[in-house]
């Protein structure tokens, strides 16, 4: 019979063994998976054709039949594809604007922004007075004996949404301000 303390010894034993050969079998399917994933992607190249039959239909194969034509592909993940970032070339029938009817429109929106962030600073300034009114006005209730008593959860609940009110006109303002700074 083992003795609580080689009992313990051996587990720790086993412990560090088993987590040994845990790693040991990740290890081997982290490669396995590695190398199946190489031979998928480089049996995924195939050559691809292209053939219509007499009646219109089309037939796409990777073996070669009489009559297809081989099609040119890149493979997937070669970069050849579009990202589609980046500036395009504005197509030849657009419309075009003059360009005072452009700097119209431009003096147009900023004049537009600044309205906005006029309104948006004033807002704020409503929301940080209405915080500083509803911080220094607590909530009270009065008890069954007559005692007035502070509600605190309610407190903090007005507070919050004060406080949500007043970060949300800062960030707007800081949106508009940059809005603003793009435009100059």
């Amino acid at each position: 019979m083992l003795s609580l303390g080689q009992r313990q010894a051996c587990r720790t034993r086993c412990l560090g063994m088993r987590s040994q050969l845990h790693s040991i079998a990740m290890n081997k399917t982290l490669l396995t998976l590695g190398l199946i994933s190489g031979f998928i992607s480089f049996a995924a190249h195939a050559d691809i054709y292209k053939q219509v039959d007499a009646n219109g239909h089309v037939t796409y194969s990777n073996v070669p039949i009489k009559g297809a034509v081989k099609l040119n592909l890149d493979p997937i993940g070669s970069g050849a594809e579009k990202s589609g970032r980046g500036k395009t070339a504005t197509p030849a029938n657009f419309p075009r604007v003059d360009h005072e009817t452009q700097n119209q429109r431009d003096d147009k929106r900023k004049q537009i922004l600044q309205e906005e962030l006029s309104n948006e600073n004033k807002a704020l300034e409503d929301a940080k007075k209405a915080y500083a009114e509803g911080e220094s006005t607590p909530e009270v209730y009065r008890g069954a004996n007559g005692k007035t008593f502070r509600n605190l959860p309610k407190y903090d609940e007005k507070m919050k949404q004060l406080q949500e009110d007043v970060t949300q006109h800062e960030k707007n303002v800081q949106l508009l301000q940059k809005e603003l700074d793009g435009l100059n």
